[in-house]
C-alpha cells in the first residue's frame, strides 16, 4: 500500500523512486515541486506540523448470489 500524507495549500508527500533509492515527491495542486532525500528537506517546502498521514481503510467484500439469512441456535 502507498503512504501518502497530506496539508494544507495543497500540499501533498508521497513515497517515490529515483536511480534505486527512496525518496519524499513533495506535490502542490497535483505539480512536482521537489524529491527529497530527507524528511528535513520536506520540511523546506512544507511545515511538518500540517501533514496527516492518509489511510485506506479496508473495503467489504462484494456480495455474489442472494445470502440466506441465518439464525441463532438459542431461537429455534
Amino acid at each position: 500500500m502507498d503512504r501518502r500524507w497530506v496539508g494544507s495549500d495543497g500540499y501533498e508527500i508521497v513515497l517515490g523512486m529515483r536511480a534505486g533509492r527512496q525518496v519524499l515527491r513533495v506535490r502542490r495542486n497535483g505539480r512536482l515541486v521537489a524529491e527529497c532525500a530527507s524528511v528535513s528537506e520536506v520540511a523546506r517546502h512544507v511545515d511538518l506540523a500540517d501533514l496527516c498521514e492518509v489511510i485506506a481503510l479496508p473495503t467489504r467484500p462484494r456480495k455474489t448470489g442472494r445470502e440466506t439469512a441465518r439464525t441463532s441456535s438459542h431461537h429455534r
